[in-house]
């Protein structure tokens, strides 16, 4: 008579245990790449560069950033993630030592324009590509925690333990020297996605087929307009990450928050994200993706997000209630995490293209955060910019609403809760 055997960890909770070693890579892969997002911009003001300089220098990263995360699927899925993750890690390796060896010695600007660019296609390839990898191989009803696990150690690396590391790693060792470590922690981080992880995934197609499927995510927003909504949605989703340290530190200066108080906030908000980036991972596949997305992420959201802002008034600047309406915020914004695993299952084919055009969701906010402020705020001020935020959340929602999943074989194809939703 056979026995059932126990549910181990991994079963409980939803982590692919073929892919386990991936997801350790990526955490510390995107520590590495994070090690300057707290301080590279003042230091370069410090520098002898100007704000016009700064901000064209994080613009044109946004942009490959973009870019490279437009193509990252499409790729992943063509000639397989290995490679695609590979192609990440020497675009980070050449961007960082014309970087810092050649751009910030001098403050060659160009050269900083041109290699910091080349290092903002590295980490979509790198990480988004494996989130390929885990679309295609998780089942459909873990599908949900899978990318929960996926978006807790991409932020977790990048927000979290990046900042706290290079917050020692300054203090010890200096600003170029803690540039030239990143390169040491992504070469750790493949090591675990690429050599401890002996998964397999056979890429699709021959070197034509390669090429109609880099068009292919192009054509599939036509083809299924649901894959286009869901990467509008996408890139509503952190907008307002980038756009609030854009204004959001001066604003709460105005009522007598200091920088280290900011910083602290700023810092507990996605210590917060990154724990519901889990959680919703298990709401969704539970209650519905698509109801997680609506409500949690676009309502919760767009409330959240005018709390945050009206908190210094409402509550007469007190610390604690200011910090926990944006931990409030960080951990609804962890609400859209099911979409990473309704848009691929939108399509029953080219879930490479569908997560393309996820993907570049998730590299525009990069620029249009920040574009969003400085196009804005001299004519509506910060309290105008704060509704079109909260506006987007709200158009998110409704948006939400028209992302059904295709009639065939729901129950094959949808957790318990999108069955209910859209019988």
């Amino acid at each position: 008579m056979a026995i059932n055997a126990k549910p181990d960890f991994f079963d409980k909770s939803g982590l692919p245990k073929p892919l386990a070693w991936g997801y350790l890579g990526i955490i510390i892969f995107m520590m590495g790449d994070g090690v300057e997002q707290g301080w590279l911009s003042p230091y370069l003001l410090e520098n002898g560069l100007s704000m016009q300089q700064s901000a064209l220098l994080f613009t044109v990263y946004g942009i490959t950033i973009a870019i490279s995360s437009w193509f990252s699927g499409v790729l992943a899925e063509g000639y397989g993630p290995r490679k695609a993750m590979l192609l990440g890690l020497v675009l980070y390796i050449i961007g960082t030592i014309g970087f810092v060896g050649l751009g910030m010695q001098k403050l060659d600007y160009p050269v900083m324009l041109i290699t910091y660019g080349i290092r903002g296609f590295a980490y979509p390839l790198f990480a988004y590509s494996f989130l390929v990898w885990i679309t295609y191989r998780t089942p459909q009803n873990k599908l949900g925690r899978a990318v929960g696990w996926f978006w807790f150690v991409f932020t977790g690396g990048l927000n979290v333990f990046g900042a706290y590391y290079s917050s020692w790693a300054i203090e010890a060792i200096g600003y170029h020297n803690t540039l030239w470590s990143s390169i040491f922690w992504v070469l750790v981080g493949t090591f675990f996605a690429l050599v401890l992880n002996k998964d397999r995934f056979v890429p699709s197609g021959d070197a034509s087929s390669k090429t109609r499927e880099l068009l292919k995510g192009l054509t599939i927003m036509k083809e299924e307009p649901k894959v286009l909504l869901g990467g509008i949605v996408r890139v509503i989703n952190t907008t307002a990450q980038f756009a609030f340290p854009v204004f959001l530190p001066i604003y709460m200066a105005t009522h007598g928050f200091s920088t280290k108080e900011w910083l602290q906030i700023w810092g507990t908000i996605f210590t917060s994200n990154i724990a519901f980036n889990l959680i919703f991972g298990f709401v969704g596949d539970r209650l519905g993706w698509r109801n997680t997305i609506l409500w949690f992420g676009g309502v919760g959201c767009g409330l959240t997000t005018l709390l945050f802002f009206y908190s210094p008034v409402w509550f007469g600047g007190d610390f604690w209630a200011v910090m926990l309406s944006g931990v409030l915020w960080g951990a609804l914004l962890a609400g859209y995490v099911p979409l990473s695993a309704l848009v691929p299952s939108l399509v029953k084919k080219d879930k490479g293209a569908a997560m393309a055009v996820l993907n570049l969701g998730a590299g525009l906010p990069v620029f249009v955060g920040p574009a969003i402020v400085g196009a804005l705020i001299g004519t509506i001020g910060s309290e105008g910019v704060i509704w079109v935020l909260a506006g987007l959340y709200f158009l998110s929602a409704v948006l939400t609403k028209f992302i059904t999943l295709p009639k065939h074989n729901k129950t094959e194809i949808e957790p318990l809760g999108e069955v209910i939703q859209n019988s």
